[in-house]
């Protein structure tokens, strides 16, 4: 079959890859153009746009595809099936139309919950305890086609954002290459609408979440790390400075203390006081520095007992 491809960071070059070597045409790519990254702002290519020239398939990278000027290129291009993974541009119905099959979207959540933008970050705060790969059929609506085949995993305690990325990308590798195989060999698939019941939404993940609200469970916080891993990365602040936290242990002991202060400080990490509990801050990153254990951190610094982490700077008078 003549399948093209759309998708932009690592979850979907690891299904491209598959895609490729279970012995399809690709005959186009469509991915986001390179952004400026690092020091330098220099633009990098995509993970996909990398395993695109590997294996020497042909690139497209509009940057909206609301123009029939954007559009009318592709459409030059004959596929029998489009396979949609993270490819973080909407897709006008005339696109959705262009493949013979249609377009096949790879989802990182069981549908209906989760829809949208963030699913693997939102099942982690959420306090999900599985999760898994939809191939979708996909329509004009976010995320709302009819399902072709699910896979469930379970959510580890301790996963984090990156982790479960991963996971999910092999499941999605694998069941989208059986998927196109039974459409190959058939001609056709089964479609299943999703449930009207259970529906919920992964909005995308904005820069001000990130911040540690310590009026908040430490369970919740806990899951926020977590579920911000590797990005944005949740942080606090200590005095001036702005503090990445990594990874975090929930204390059930209860404290008068105000939130924020810090209760306990030992080999095993520094115990602050949240709405509900305590968490206990594992590894961290200060500002300008590198991700370390927070033993490593307290021997270049001198936190004391009832010092307080913050919601927002504390200027030095």
């Amino acid at each position: 079959m003549r399948v093209g491809f759309a998708g932009t960071p690592e979850f979907a070059a690891r299904i491209l890859t598959a895609i490729a070597a279970a012995g399809h045409t690709i005959p186009l790519c469509l991915t986001q153009p390179d952004r400026p990254k690092g020091r330098g702002m220099r633009p990098v290519a995509s993970p996909v746009k990398a395993v695109a020239e590997g294996y020497g398939i042909a690139i497209a990278q509009a940057a909206a595809l609301k123009t029939a000027e954007a559009r009318s290129p592709l459409f030059k291009v004959p596929l029998d099936v489009l396979v949609v993974a993270a490819y973080g541009l909407l897709l006008p119905q005339s696109v959705l139309d262009w493949p013979r099959y249609g377009c096949l979207n790879v989802h990182a959540s069981l549908l209906p919950r989760w829809r949208g933008a963030a699913p693997i970050e939102r099942a982690i705060e959420a306090g999900d305890t599985k999760t898994g790969i939809t191939i979708m059929q996909m329509d004009a609506g976010l995320d709302t086609g009819a399902i072709v085949a699910t896979s469930e995993i379970l959510i580890d305690a301790l996963e984090t954002a990156g982790s479960l990325t991963k996971k999910l990308a092999g499941v999605g590798a694998k069941i989208i290459v059986e998927v196109l195989a039974r459409l190959a060999g058939e001609g056709s698939l089964t479609e299943t609408p999703q449930s009207p019941e259970g529906v919920s939404y992964a909005r995308k993940i904005e820069p001000h979440e990130a911040l540690v609200e310590w009026q908040q469970p430490a369970a919740a916080i806990e899951r926020k790390i977590r579920a911000f891993d590797p990005a944005p990365g949740a942080y606090t602040w200590v005095g001036a400075s702005r503090m990445k936290i990594w990874a975090g242990k929930v204390i059930p002991h209860a404290s008068q203390e105000e939130p924020g202060t810090v209760a306990a400080i030992g080999a095993e990490g520094i115990d602050v006081v949240c709405g509900e509990g305590m968490l206990r801050i594992i590894e961290l990153q200060p500002a300008g520095g590198r991700r370390m254990t927070s033993g490593a951190f307290l021997v270049g610094r001198n936190l004391a007992l009832g010092e307080r982490f913050s919601s927002s700077a504390q200027r030095r008078a």
